[in-house]
């Protein structure tokens, strides 16, 4: 009787905890994407994208970006993590001096969608007043670490005045995983469209790292877009000269006439 019992409870327990993790992702995208507080990308007709940097700043390739960005006339949004904005804060004031967005990627760079609210909340506050304290303005928006989105992860950041941004799933540029960069940019080059959000990370490896195959491929892409009649533009630009945030409907009898990018 007693083994029965000690069973039940655990069932009990285990039941419990997987039915309170199924329901923080009870939302889809598109129900997310209805609220405005969610952005994956913009439906324009506009030949904008906006190219986004996470994890930085970085004391080398951080600059390095700047500069090319520069060369080609390009805005960029840097998604900022706050342990990184203390250790070198002249570059996240050159990223603000030189007309790019900063916003908010915590400060730990915490690798969970298990992130518990108030833990999330203490992370976007603290990256904030850091961000503030350096350029002297708030992030408005918030790009979650790894993309891991949930009910809780989103409420917490609207909660706290952010809107959450993504990024177009087709222009993941993948250099997490360091491919080279002839791969990096083909895949860009080959599947952008007006309104995408592009991924980058301006932090990859440590910061003795000499060389970065993004910043590689990144030229590539900029003369890529430049020629043909793209503008890079930060992520609240593009929203705000977009009538519409999000993308056009999916029809689902013939998904090869347009590319959604989903």
């Amino acid at each position: 009787m007693r083994t029965k019992v000690i069973f039940i409870v655990l069932f009990l327990i285990v039941f419990s905890a997987t039915q309170a993790e199924a329901s923080v992702f009870r939302d889809t995208r598109e129900n997310y994407e209805k609220t405005g507080n969610v952005i994956w990308e913009v439906n324009t007709k506009e030949k904008i994208v906006a190219l986004t940097f996470d994890d930085g700043p970085h004391p080398i390739f951080t600059p390095q970006i700047l500069d090319l960005l520069a060369k080609y006339k390009a805005k960029a949004t840097f998604f900022a993590a706050g342990n990184k904005v203390e250790r070198f804060p002249e570059v996240l004031k050159r990223v603000a001096k030189e007309g790019h967005e900063i916003a908010n990627h915590t400060y730990s760079h915490i690798y969970s969608s298990r992130i518990p609210a108030e833990k999330l909340k203490e992370e976007l506050l603290k990256t904030d007043s850091i961000i503030k304290n350096v350029t002297g303005r708030q992030p408005t928006l918030y790009r979650p670490v790894g993309g891991m989105h949930n009910d809780v992860i989103i409420d917490t950041a609207i909660k706290n005045g952010k809107t959450v941004i993504l990024w177009s799933w087709h222009m993941d540029s993948k250099d997490w995983s360091r491919p080279p960069a002839g791969k990096m940019s083909k895949q860009i080059i080959t599947g952008v469209k007006p309104g995408n959000i592009i991924l980058f990370h301006d932090w990859i490896g440590s910061e003795y790292t000499e060389t970065s195959q993004t910043v590689v491929a990144l030229e590539d892409i900029l003369k890529y877009l430049i020629k043909n009649g793209y503008e890079c533009v930060t992520v609240s630009e593009m929203m705000y000269r977009s009538s519409n945030t999000l993308p056009e409907p999916i029809d689902p009898y013939n998904l090869n006439k347009k590319q959604t990018g989903l």
